[in-house]
C-alpha cells in the first residue's frame, strides 16, 4: 500500500502525529507532497524517515498534488493507495482492517472509515451527492431554517454499527484500489479544493462499492478553513461553481438516482 499526505505549511507536530498513524508494516511506500516547498519540512520528513519520499511541489491545488504521488503508486505496481490528510491520525492497526476488507471484496472501490474531531463528536463525512441548495443554503443561510434539510444531506441518523454505500465520502481519508483508479482516472485538477473528492468518489461509485465504515474510527482534527478565511471561502465557491458546471446544476439525472437509492436503502 502506498500512501500520499499533501502539506502546505503545515505544523510539523501535525505531520509527525500523522505519520506515526502510518507506522505499519502494509505500507510500503509513503509520499509527502510539499505544495509549499519549505524546507523546515523537507528536514523533518527526512528526519522521520530516509525511506519516505519528499516531492516539493508548485501550489496547484489539493487533488493537483495527491495526482503526483498516485502516478507514481501507479508505476510503482502498488496494489492500494491512501489519500490523506497531514490532520488525521490512527491506531495503525486500522490500515491493516481496512485493507483487509478490501482484499476480501473485490468489488470495493473505496473505503473510509468513521472520523471524529478530537473531542469524540462524529464528522458527518458520509453525505448525499450535493444540490447546490444543500452547498449554498448549507453555508449562507441561517442554520435553524435549514436544520432539517442539512441533516438530510449529511445523512443524519446512519446506522453506525455497518457498513454504508455512499456516493460522497470526505477527501481527508480515501483508501482506494489502484485498479479503480485506473479506471475511472485521478482527481480532476480543474478543483483547486473542496469538490475534487466529491468528483472522485462519485465516478468511482458508478462502476464500485464507495464504502463509508463506521465500525472503525479515526481522529481529524477539521479546521474548516473556509467558515474563518475570506480567501479560502471565495476558494470554496469558486471551485463548487466548477463542479455543477461540470455535473449539472438543476439537472443532475446520476445525483438525483444515487441519492434515492441511498435514502431508500442506506437509512432503513
Amino acid at each position: 500500500m502506498t500512501v500520499s499526505i499533501v502539506v502546505y505549511h503545515t505544523p510539523e507536530d501535525e505531520l509527525r502525529a500523522c505519520l506515526r498513524s502510518l507506522s505499519s508494516s502494509v505500507v510500503d511506500r509513503i509520499y509527502i507532497v510539499d505544495n509549499g516547498q519549505e524546507e523546515r519540512l523537507h528536514r523533518l520528513v527526512k528526519e522521520i524517515n530516509e525511506d519516505i519520499e519528499y516531492i516539493p511541489a508548485p501550489n496547484n491545488g489539493y487533488g493537483a498534488g495527491h495526482n503526483i504521488a498516485i502516478r507514481r503508486a501507479l508505476d510503482s505496481g502498488s496494489d492500494f493507495h491512501l489519500v490523506l490528510n497531514s490532520d488525521v491520525y490512527f491506531k495503525p492497526e486500522l490500515l491493516e482492517s481496512l485493507l483487509d476488507e478490501m482484499k476480501k471484496n473485490p468489488e470495493v472501490g473505496l473505503i473510509h472509515p468513521r472520523l471524529t474531531y478530537p473531542d469524540g463528536q462524529l464528522q458527518p463525512t458520509a453525505r448525499l451527492l450535493p444540490t447546490p441548495w444543500d452547498v449554498f443554503g448549507r453555508r449562507f443561510l441561517p442554520r435553524r431554517l435549514f436544520a432539517r434539510r442539512n441533516d438530510r444531506y449529511t445523512l443524519k441518523g446512519l446506522d453506525l454499527s455497518r457498513a454504508h454505500n455512499v456516493a460522497y465520502v470526505q477527501g481527508s481519508f480515501m483508501l482506494m484500489r489502484v485498479e479503480a483508479l485506473r479506471n475511472v482516472g485521478l482527481f480532476d485538477e480543474r478543483f483547486f479544493m473542496y469538490p475534487e473528492d466529491i468528483d472522485l468518489t462519485r465516478r468511482l461509485h458508478k462502476h464500485y462499492k464507495t464504502l463509508y465504515w463506521p465500525m472503525l474510527s479515526a481522529i481529524h482534527a477539521h479546521r474548516a478553513a473556509s467558515y474563518h478565511n475570506m480567501r479560502m471561502l471565495r476558494i470554496h465557491i469558486v471551485n463548487m461553481i466548477r463542479y455543477f458546471n461540470k455535473w449539472g446544476w438543476l439537472c443532475d439525472q446520476e445525483r438525483r438516482i444515487y441519492n434515492n437509492r441511498i435514502l431508500e436503502e442506506e437509512l432503513r
